[in-house]
């Protein structure tokens, strides 16, 4: 962790904040211009806090709600990158620009018709709809304000809009795009909702919690109710709902920075310039995980885990703790800012008091996993490896199994302690079998995670008799098998399609798959030639539409879809055109 020595200058007083102004680089304010060419109005923010990831830039709002939109190159430069994804950005292009930055534009409806039929010859090349494509520099230059393509909804999208990102080239790390100048009207500071407190022991270990609403006093700035907050330990940390909102939208987005001070002095501070995409899952130790998985409710930490390794922290005096005397209070203040310079203040007192909190080593468990080691169990029925890096702090594991005797089930279920603790990298669980499997329905089992009345296929490989698997949460693991093929529904397609510009099926499985496990594959071929299918993830849609490689007269198609352990389907139809 990068950590920053308290400093021995005068603190920095509240009164004297005016909002952020980024002290690591000066970034070119005229270079970008705007990739749309309406008004800049933002649904998320550059760090926005989101489920196991920090946003990595801004997404930019449809002129009309719609996929359609023209959008531009931000500068001049080259197309270094093209990717199609069924999940993740989608259509996505990467320009390099001279500078020493790279723009990157996601979600795409679709890219200009250069692009779309190189891209298309790459496909059928690979025989593949997923591809990343990196054309030679002097393919596909482009000048500032040329068009690229069109906003979509593509990939894991949940509405038309661009995803836009700034990165340094040659890190690839990106920056917030909003320190580039780009005009979006801000005059509205950010909202704090809920204050979260919680009791610590030596070890930064939580030993009780607590939420306090927040309220906007007549001075402008927030107060909690009574003023002083008593906490039955002598360590507090302390954890703030807040976000940052724009003119003309109503959408609560990530704030910039996050400052705490106790007595007017700095402990604590973050801000969001940039960061890296391998240091971004480290956001369920910024975060209090457990309200965003139970509660879909984020608050910002402000005090560092034990293995959490950000490098977004510009203040950690130790590690934002805020040790407590008895009966002597301190004065606590947060200031919440935007790029834009407002900012909003919480201030309040806390004290030791009150009962003594129960520490965390004291409530029952069956194993201790230090986190900055590697920690092996195993037993008859469970394997279980996780490596250093694996846990953001010490994990006192509850531990038991229980017999399980559903159809299709062959193992006790496992309860590794529960989901609402972050896992950081993935670990492997190995699971021996309980119930005797035939030999045809070996290649069918998979270790399945089965969570909130869910099963999710993990896969699986034979080893010492475990069947073993790569996982990346903690709960209820057992071995199941799955003989169900996938199902695939014919949406556009008949006999006759003539006239018809393409032909669409939806096509979905029994089982979820976790992780690195691959769902759904598929293949299709027309007179037993290879045809690109287009797959929409979050419909389940295949569609194909028609060019000259598909002429007049009567053809045969052939649909091969299978799911993560082999079960499959064949869709085999004739049609004229």
């Amino acid at each position: 962790m990068k950590r920053i020595l308290p400093l021995l200058a005068l603190p920095l007083l509240i009164f004297a904040f005016t909002g952020p102004t980024p002290k690591e680089k000066s970034y070119p304010k005229n270079y970008f211009q705007s990739p749309v060419s309406h008004s800049l109005l933002l649904s998320g923010t550059f760090g926005e806090l989101r489920p196991n990831h920090f946003h990595a830039g801004i997404d930019i709002k449809s002129s009309k709600g719609v996929a359609g939109d023209p959008i531009f190159s931000a500068a001049d430069g080259y197309i270094a990158r093209i990717k199609v994804d069924e999940s993740g950005y989608g259509n996505s292009i990467y320009i390099s620009h001279p500078n020493g930055y790279t723009t990157v534009y996601a979600h795409l409806d679709r890219f200009t018709d250069e692009v779309a039929a190189y891209v298309k010859a790459q496909q059928y090349n690979q025989q593949s709809f997923e591809v990343d494509l990196k054309p030679g520099f002097d393919q596909f230059p482009v000048g500032q304000g040329e068009q690229i393509g069109l906003m979509g909804n593509t990939g894991s999208s949940n509405g038309a809009h661009l995803h836009f990102e700034v990165r340094e080239t040659h890190s690839q790390n990106p920056i917030n795009p909003l320190l580039f100048g780009f005009n979006v009207m801000d005059n509205i500071a950010p909202k704090m909702h809920s204050l979260k407190v919680y009791f610590l022991n030596e070890n930064r270990e939580e030993k009780e919690g607590k939420a306090f609403s927040v309220y906007k006093s007549g001075s402008g700035d927030y107060r909690v109710k009574g003023d002083t907050l008593t906490v039955g330990a002598s360590k507090a940390g302390f954890a703030l709902k807040v976000y940052d909102h724009f003119d003309r939208v109503s959408n609560w987005n990530g704030i910039y920075s996050l400052g705490m001070y106790q007595d007017d002095s700095l402990v604590y501070e973050f801000n969001l310039e940039s960061f890296s995409f391998e240091e971004s899952r480290y956001i369920n130790a910024h975060c209090d995980y457990e309200e965003r998985v139970t509660k879909n409710s984020y608050y910002n930490r402000c005090y560092a885990l034990p293995g959490n390794q950000l490098s977004i922290y510009k203040q950690l005096q130790n590690f934002g703790i805020v040790n407590l005397r008895e009966g002597r209070p301190s004065k606590i203040t947060m200031v919440a800012a935007d790029v834009a310079g407002n900012f909003s203040k919480l201030e309040f007192w806390v004290k030791q008091g009150g009962v003594p909190a129960m520490a965390v080593s004291n409530q029952p468990f069956d194993y201790i996993l230090p986190f900055d080691e590697g920690n092996m169990i195993q037993t008859e029925g469970l394997y279980l490896h996780m490596p250093p890096g694996t846990l953001y702090e010490n994990l006192y594991l509850n531990y038991k199994t229980t017999p399980e005797r559903s159809n299709g089930c062959y193992s006790q279920v496992h309860h590794l302690h529960d989901s609402r603790t972050p896992v950081h990298d993935y670990f492997e669980i190995g699971i021996r079998p309980t119930i005797s499997i035939p030999a045809e329905l070996k290649p069918k089992v998979f270790v399945a995670y089965c969570n909130g009345g869910g099963v999710w296929n993990c896969g699986g490989q034979w080893k010492e008799g475990f069947l073993r698997a790569k996982v990346r949460a903690l709960g209820d693991y057992c071995i199941m098998v799955d003989v169900t093929p996938p199902s695939v529904k014919p949406v556009i397609f008949s006999p006759n399609m003539k006239g018809v510009k393409q032909m669409k099926f939806k096509i979905s499985d029994n089982v979820a798959t976790s992780g690195n496990v691959r769902s759904l594959t598929y293949q299709a071929w027309v007179d037993d030639q290879w045809i690109l299918m287009e797959y929409d993830k979050k419909s389940g849609t295949l569609s194909h539409e028609f060019d000259d490689r598909i002429g007049r007269g009567e053809h045969e198609l052939k649909l091969v879809v299978k799911d993560a352990v082999g079960n499959e389907t064949v869709f085999e139809r004739k049609f004229y055109r």
